[in-house]
């Protein structure tokens, strides 16, 4: 069915990615003619290596697409015209009642089909933040070019920086203080953030009495906690200015009444709902943060088991809570950039619009 919430991303057309949005397209653009892109493609389909990716939260008349209860589905846009977005397109959530045959038929690719498998992981991630994704896949044994994950060297030594300052309680209290050196941290903080077989650290699997499968689920989301951890402290300044512009930005032709009134509406709402997703994430957050305190200040490895016992779940809440904040984030950042045009009337609506639906919760949707 044709989709008019590309209308609402066509402004990605020139952009790479978002937490929400993985842009096939525009990467296709940017980097097609590379060798890398051939030789290493997400996907072994070319069609589908030239969609978008979106994280949706499902609307209420959306939730009997799907047999289960599902918060967040993955949506496969095909763009009508690849080289015009506000064109529209047609799209097909993974997972929705026989999508299977769709995807069959528009890309013939069937449920034996390793691209199948590759956007079954996908759609296990609550967001489609580039650190994430390429974490799942990795230890899925798949391994795209780096073209398709937006992440710099820079930002990798900030997350490795950060985790060594995180998990140095950890290493205190496994080696002693005495023994717990710069190097002996780095060498953790290594192991924490590879997927190579050999570094699961099994001495700590041991003492939470975890299974092999129970702890290598644990630690996938540990890492995705510790590196939402680090996103939610990077990204405050960020935030704090598009709260700013969103409650001064003007469009560049009049208002009658009723586009001021929702213009006045969108201001207010959107940015309640930022500081409401905010204070979730935090609390969220609390839980692992006390969860490994219990571990490494008071010695009670229980807690810590707990968590990651329950982290897939926790990690899929906070991935939803953080990832709708961060494609607030990136989007007013791609749009209102470097000297931004004003928006018309009814782009900064179906701007607010946008923020709203990805802020809310699903009850209010």
């Amino acid at each position: 069915m044709p989709d008019r919430a590309v209308r609402s991303l066509e402004f990605l057309e020139k952009s790479a990615s978002t937490a929400r949005v993985l842009n096939l397209s525009q990467i296709y653009k940017d980097h097609g003619h590379t060798p890398a892109w051939s030789e290493q493609p997400l996907f072994q389909t070319v069609g589908l290596n030239k969609t978008l990716l979106i994280k949706h939260r499902l609307r209420r008349n959306e939730s009997d697409l799907f047999r289960g209860l599902r918060r967040v589905a993955t949506k496969i846009v095909v763009p009508i015209d690849s080289q015009e977005l506000k064109a529209g397109g047609r799209y097909v959530f993974f997972g929705q009642l026989d999508f299977a045959p769709t995807l069959k038929e528009v890309f013939g690719i069937t449920p034996d089909h390793p691209d199948f498998r590759t956007l079954k992981l996908i759609d296990q991630l609550p967001s489609l933040d580039p650190f994430l994704l390429r974490e799942q896949l990795s230890r899925a044994g798949i391994d795209p070019a780096p073209c398709y994950f937006a992440i710099s060297e820079g930002d990798m030594q900030k997350m490795l920086t950060f985790v060594q300052h995180e998990i140095e309680p950890l290493v205190q209290l496994s080696l002693g203080e005495t023994q717990a050196t710069a190097d002996s941290v780095a060498r953790m903080a290594a192991r924490i953030l590879s997927n190579k077989p050999g570094d699961r650290m099994d001495g700590l699997r041991e003492v939470l009495r975890l299974s092999p499968e129970q702890y290598e689920e644990g630690i996938f989301c540990w890492k995705g906690f510790l590196y939402f951890k680090w996103t939610l402290g990077s990204m405050a300044e960020a935030l704090a200015n598009v709260m700013s512009k969103v409650a001064s930005i003007q469009p560049a032709d009049p208002l009658d009444s009723e586009a001021r009134n929702y213009v006045a509406r969108g201001r207010v709402v959107v940015r309640e709902l930022i500081k409401r997703a905010m204070a979730e994430t935090r609390e969220t957050m609390k839980v692992y943060d006390s969860a490994y305190s219990g571990l490494t200040q008071n010695g009670n490895p229980l807690m810590f088991r707990d968590f990651l016992l329950d982290a897939p779940r926790l990690f899929a809440r906070l991935g939803e809570q953080l990832g709708a904040i961060q494609h607030v984030i990136s989007f007013w950042k791609f749009r209102f950039g470097s000297k931004p045009a004003p928006p018309s009337v009814s782009e900064l609506i179906d701007i607010f619009m946008d923020f709203e639906t990805s802020l809310k919760g699903r009850s209010e949707t």
